[in-house]
C-alpha cells in the first residue's frame, strides 16, 4: 500500500509540472486575444483605480490561494489571474528552468505526504506574490526627460576621446585622418558607453547625494546616525538638510568663494554695518550712475538702488523729495546728499565721513526713501484670466487625482479620462463625444498630459497628469511654485521684451564694471530678481516653436545667463564635478509644456541639438517633443555669450533679436581679444580658451579649421600672424587652465 500510495503521489507531482508548462501554451494561444480587447479599453494591465485596490486584490488572492494550497496544481493554475500568468511569462528563462528544475527534484523526494505538496503550493504562491509585488512597484519613470540620462557637461574630460578635436601640443601637419585615431575613438567609444554611461549616470550620482548629505553634516553632530535610522527616516532628514542648505548655504559660500584673491573680493561683503539707509536713484546706460556705483563700493557703503525705468512710480517721488527728476541721486536717510560731484566734495573735505557716522548711528525716519516694494510697478504681471485655466483647476479639486497603475507601471499623481470626461460633462453641460474635443483642446493647451505620452486624450481608462503634478517639474523645476496660472499666456515676443529689460537692469546693478563678476548677494534680495522670478512662471505654456531663429537665440541666451544666476542662489556654487553636473542638469525651468536644464537649452537648443563635450547621448531624442525647439543649425558664437558663473567664462550682456548676430560677433571679439587666445610668435604657439578645445566640433572639423575660424575675431595684425604661422605648418597650440571659480 505504501508504495502504491508512492506511486500515486509521484504521478500527481509530475502532471503538475507537465500542467505548469501547458500553461505557458495556452497562454501564448490567449494573448493576442486579450491583447485586442486590452486595447480597446487602453489598459494592458489590470483594471486597479489605484494602489490600494492592487493591494486588496493582491491580499484576496493570497488567502484565496492559502484555501486552494492542497489542491492540484492543474486546479490552482487555472485560478491564477490574467496579471500573474503576465507576471511570470515576463520571467527570463533561465529562471524558469531553474525553477522547473527545483520543482522536479521537490517532486522525487521519497517523502509520500500530502503536506509536501502543499509545501509546494505555498512556495509557488510565495513566488507569485513576490513577483506581483515587484512589478506594482516599479519607478515611474519618463524616458524621454529622464534625469539619470540627461547628457551633461560637468567639465571632465575623458582622456583620449575626440581626439582629432583636442590635439593638445602636437604639430598641425599631423594626419587627423589616419586609422590609428579613428580606431581608438571607436574603442573609446564603446568602452565609454558601457562604463561611463552606467557608472556616472548612476553611481556617481548617488555618491553625489551622500556627499551633499555629509557636508551639511559637517555644521553639527546630529547626522552621525542617519546610517542607521530607517529608510523612511533617512528621507526625511535629507529632506530637512536639502531645505536648511536652500536656507543658508548657497549665499555662505558665494562669500567664502570671493574670499580668494584680492582683486576678486567682493567689496559689499566686508561692508560697513549701519543703522542708517542710503538709497541710491539711477536710470537705464547712465554712466554717471556706473561711477557712482563704483564710488560707494569702494568707499564700502552698501546702498538700495532704485531705477525709475524699472520703478517709474519713482520719479513723482524723486521730483517730489529732490525738486527734479534727474540721476543719479544719493540720499543717506532722508537727506539728500546729490549725484557723483557731491560725493568727490565731500569726501575731499573729510564730511563724509562724518555723515557716515551719522549713518552707522541713526535709523532712517518715516520721511526717508524707501526700498522697492514686492510687486512695484510690476503690471505686467497680471493680465486676463484663461477660463480654461479656471475649469481645469476647478476640474483638478473634482477628480481623483492619485497613484495608479497602468500597463505593469506605478505613476504617481494621475486621473483617468473617463473620470475628467464625466466631470467635463457636468460641468460644463457638454455631450460626452462634445466633453472630449474640449479636453483636447486643453491637453493641446498644455494642461496635462498622458503618462507615456501615448495620446493627446482619449475617453476611458487612459491615465493622464497635470503639468505641475509632473514628479521631474515638482523636484527639479523652479519656476512653477504656485502650481499652473490661470491668467492667459502672452507672447514669447512680449515676455523675452520684459525679461531682457530687466536682465539689463540687474546687470547695470549688480554685475561689477569689468562685466564679468557678479554681487549675488545684492541680487538675491532685490525687487528686480523677484520680478524675474514672477517673469519666468510665465513661460509655463507658453509658444515658442513659431519664433524665429534670432528671437530664439537671443531668448534662450538671455534666459540661460539669469537661469544659472538663479540655480547658484538655489544650489550654492559647485565646487566639483559632480555638483556642476546637478547645476546644469538638473535645475531646470518648464518651457512650453516641457522640461529644460542648463545643459538641454546649451547642447540641444543652440547647439542643434549635438552632443555635449565627452558624452554618446543628444539632449533630444528623435520622438522628444523639445526636439521642435532647436536652432535650424549651430551657432558657434553662443560660447562667447553664455555665462556658466565661472572666472573663464565671458562678460554678462543682454541680446536682442534684432541685432543678435553683430552682438554675438562682439562678444566673440571681446573675449577672444581679451585673453581668449594669446600669441606668442617667438615659441610659434598659440594658448587658447578650453571653450575652444571642448566646443571644437562647432567651429571646424578639425584643429586648423578651429583657428582659421577664431582667427576672424582677432586684431588684424594678430589675426595675420596667426594665418601666417598655419601656413607654415609650425603652429603649436595649447589650452589655458579653466577656472571653474565663482565670478564674483
Amino acid at each position: 500500500m505504501e508504495n502504491l500510495q508512492l506511486e500515486e503521489t509521484n504521478g500527481v507531482n509530475s502532471q503538475a509540472v507537465e500542467n505548469l508548462r501547458v500553461d505557458d501554451l495556452v497562454f501564448d494561444q490567449e494573448k493576442q486575444s486579450k491583447e485586442v480587447k486590452a486595447q480597446n479599453i487602453g489598459h494592458d494591465g489590470p483594471d486597479f483605480d489605484d494602489i490600494s485596490d492592487a493591494e486588496d486584490v493582491r491580499s484576496k488572492r493570497k488567502d484565496e490561494g492559502r484555501g486552494l494550497q492542497c489542491e492540484t496544481p492543474l486546479e490552482y493554475s487555472e485560478t491564477k489571474s490574467e496579471t500573474e500568468v503576465i507576471a511570470d511569462k515576463q520571467e527570463d528563462s533561465d529562471d524558469k528552468m531553474n525553477a522547473g528544475g527545483d520543482l522536479e527534484s521537490k517532486n522525487q523526494e521519497t517523502n509520500p505526504n500530502v503536506d509536501d505538496n502543499c509545501g509546494q503550493s505555498d512556495l509557488a504562491k510565495e513566488v507569485d506574490d513576490r513577483e506581483l509585488t515587484q512589478m506594482f512597484d516599479k519607478s515611474d519613470e519618463i524616458p524621454s526627460e529622464d534625469p539619470n540620462l540627461e547628457p551633461v557637461f560637468d567639465g571632465t574630460e575623458v582622456p583620449g576621446m575626440e581626439a582629432n578635436r583636442s590635439m593638445s601640443g602636437r604639430r598641425l601637419d599631423v594626419d587627423q585622418d589616419s586609422p590609428g585615431v579613428v580606431e581608438k575613438a571607436v574603442a573609446l567609444k564603446n568602452f565609454v558607453k558601457e562604463k561611463s554611461a552606467v557608472a556616472v549616470s548612476t553611481m556617481m550620482r548617488r555618491l553625489s547625494g551622500k556627499r551633499e548629505e555629509g557636508a551639511v553634516d559637517n555644521v553639527d553632530d546630529e547626522g552621525k546616525d542617519v546610517s542607521d535610522i530607517g529608510k523612511v527616516g533617512e528621507n526625511k532628514v535629507m529632506s530637512e538638510k536639502a531645505v536648511e542648505k536652500f536656507d543658508w548655504n548657497p549665499l555662505n559660500y558665494i562669500k567664502k568663494s570671493s574670499d580668494v584673491g584680492v582683486d576678486r573680493k567682493t567689496e559689499q561683503r566686508d561692508s560697513i554695518v549701519m543703522k542708517g539707509r542710503i538709497i541710491l536713484y539711477t536710470k537705464l546706460g547712465c554712466q554717471e550712475s556706473k561711477e557712482i556705483r563704483l564710488f560707494l563700493r569702494l568707499k564700502r557703503l552698501r546702498y538700495v538702488e532704485i531705477n525709475i525705468d524699472v520703478f517709474p512710480s519713482r520719479k513723482k517721488e524723486l521730483e517730489k523729495i529732490s525738486g527734479s527728476t534727474s540721476v543719479p541721486k544719493v540720499f543717506f536717510n532722508e537727506i539728500l546728499i546729490g549725484g557723483l560731484s557731491e560725493l568727490k566734495t565731500l569726501d575731499e573735505s573729510g564730511k563724509l565721513d562724518e555723515k557716515v557716522d551719522f549713518l552707522i548711528t541713526e535709523a532712517p525716519l518715516f520721511e526717508a526713501p524707501s526700498p522697492p516694494l514686492s510687486g512695484e510697478d510690476d503690471e505686467p504681471s497680471s493680465g486676463l484670466t484663461d477660463e480654461m485655466a479656471v475649469i481645469v483647476r476647478k476640474m483638478k479639486e473634482s477628480i481623483a487625482v492619485k497613484d495608479r497603475l497602468y500597463k505593469m507601471r506605478r505613476f504617481t499623481n494621475c486621473f483617468i479620462g473617463s473620470e475628467a470626461i464625466d466631470f467635463l460633462s457636468e460641468d460644463q453641460y457638454l455631450e460626452r463625444p462634445e466633453a472630449v474635443e474640449f479636453a483636447r483642446k486643453l491637453a493641446d493647451k498644455l494642461f496635462f498630459r498622458h503618462v507615456i505620452d501615448e495620446n493627446l486624450f482619449e475617453d476611458g481608462n487612459h491615465l493622464y497628469r497635470f503639468l505641475d503634478d509632473d514628479p521631474i517639474v515638482v523636484s527639479q523645476c523652479h519656476n512653477i511654485p504656485r502650481g499652473i496660472l490661470t491668467l492667459k499666456p502672452k507672447p514669447l515676443a512680449e515676455i523675452a521684451s520684459r525679461l531682457r529689460f530687466l536682465s539689463r537692469a540687474i546687470f547695470e546693478a549688480y554685475v561689477y564694471e569689468d562685466g564679468r563678476r557678479v554681487d549675488y548677494t545684492s541680487i538675491h534680495g532685490s525687487e528686480e530678481f523677484a520680478r524675474y522670478l514672477r517673469i519666468v512662471e510665465e513661460l509655463q505654456r507658453v509658444e515658442i516653436s513659431d519664433s524665429s531663429r534670432e528671437e530664439k537665440l537671443a531668448f534662450f541666451i538671455n534666459l540661460y545667463n539669469m537661469m544659472s544666476i538663479h540655480a547658484i542662489l538655489v544650489l550654492g556654487h559647485p565646487d566639483g564635478a559632480l555638483e556642476r553636473r546637478k547645476l546644469f542638469g538638473e535645475f531646470k525651468y518648464v518651457i512650453g509644456g516641457s522640461t529644460y536644464s542648463l545643459s538641454a537649452i546649451q547642447n540641444g537648443i543652440l547647439r542643434g541639438n549635438q552632443r555635449p563635450p565627452y558624452n554618446l547621448k543628444k539632449p533630444f531624442g528623435a520622438k522628444d517633443k523639445r526636439s521642435t525647439m532647436v536652432l535650424p543649425y549651430p551657432e558657434p558664437l553662443i560660447h562667447f555669450a553664455l555665462v556658466y558663473g565661472t572666472r573663464s567664462g565671458p562678460t554678462l550682456r543682454c541680446y536682442s533679436p534684432g541685432k543678435i548676430d553683430e552682438e554675438l560677433l562682439d562678444a566673440a571679439r571681446n573675449f577672444l581679444r581679451n585673453g581668449g587666445v594669446v600669441i606668442d610668435l617667438s615659441a610659434k604657439a598659440v594658448n587658447a580658451s578650453k571653450i575652444l578645445k571642448w566646443y571644437s566640433i562647432d567651429f571646424g572639423k578639425n584643429e586648423v579649421e578651429v583657428i582659421k575660424h577664431v582667427s576672424n575675431y582677432l586684431d588684424p595684425a594678430d589675426s595675420e600672424v596667426l594665418l601666417d604661422l598655419l601656413a607654415t605648418s609650425e603652429l603649436k597650440v595649447t589650452y589655458q587652465h579653466y577656472d571653474w571659480g565663482l565670478n564674483c
